[in-house]
């Protein structure tokens, strides 16, 4: 293999990490705290409502936002890295 399709292979796998990584956390987030941790956090208040209705109705968004920027950012640090930034 050249060095070069070594350093792509490398960036690929960083890339699915991140990826992968961020789904985990939103889903976690839509998913677990909207639906399945929503017994749990009905006792905590937030707004006027429960944890787990914030988190089905605002929170996973907020989350995906957060997110999105998170992707944008840690991207361009490893385009950086591997010396592919525009």
């Amino acid at each position: 293999m050249s060095d070069h399709s070594i350093n792509a292979e490398k960036y690929w796998q960083a890339n699915l990490r991140l990826i992968l990584g961020s789904l985990v956390v939103w889903a976690l987030a839509s998913y677990g705290c909207a639906i399945l941790l929503r017994p749990m956090l009905s006792g905590i208040h937030i707004g006027g409502t429960d944890l787990g209705f914030w988190f089905a109705q605002q929170g996973s968004i907020l989350v995906f936002i957060i997110l999105t920027f998170f992707y944008a950012w840690r991207m361009n640090k490893l385009d950086e890295e591997f010396g592919l930034q525009e």
